[in-house]
């Protein structure tokens, strides 16, 4: 039986920038809640390329997707078009089979947490099964810390 590889302190955050387009708010400026999951995937696919983990390659060249099966975010304050946000996001749990991911979104403007989430994903292959995770890859989501600006 394989146990949680859970850092025993967690890895840094990772910061990625979005500017929010007028096409992801509402009629008022402010952005619909569901655009945060998007942005919520920016900053884990930029996480994983800063590991050394390109998910594109992860895909063709090992048979490893990873597939979303549990989101959530919790949403603090508004964020309106054409804001700068940060999205921050650092790996809080890595097992044989799934990877938990922790993120916050902060309007850079006034430093103001506007969202945090987590998203819990296991490895599969093209087929859909889960699978393990590649052993070249294990250890980039435990022990490899990614450079990462304070908040």
């Amino acid at each position: 039986m394989t146990t949680a590889r859970k850092p025993e302190t967690s890895l840094p955050f990772l910061d990625a920038t979005v500017r929010v387009r007028y096409a992801e708010t509402d009629q008022m400026g402010v952005v619909y809640h569901a655009n945060y999951l998007v942005w919520l995937e920016v900053g884990r696919v930029e996480l994983m390329r800063s590991l050394g983990a390109e998910y594109k390659q992860m895909e063709t060249a090992d048979d490893c997707h990873i597939v979303v099966v549990e989101a959530h975010c919790r949403y603090h304050k508004s964020a309106r078009y054409d804001e700068v946000l940060r999205i921050r996001t650092r790996v809080s749990e890595a097992h044989s089979r799934s990877i938990h991911f922790q993120y916050e979104v902060w309007r850079d403007a006034d430093n103001q947490l506007l969202a945090t989430g987590e998203t819990k994903h296991v490895i599969c292959g093209k087929d859909g099964r889960p699978k393990h995770l590649p052993e070249k890859y294990r250890d980039l989501f435990t022990t490899t810390a990614p450079p990462c600006e304070p908040a």
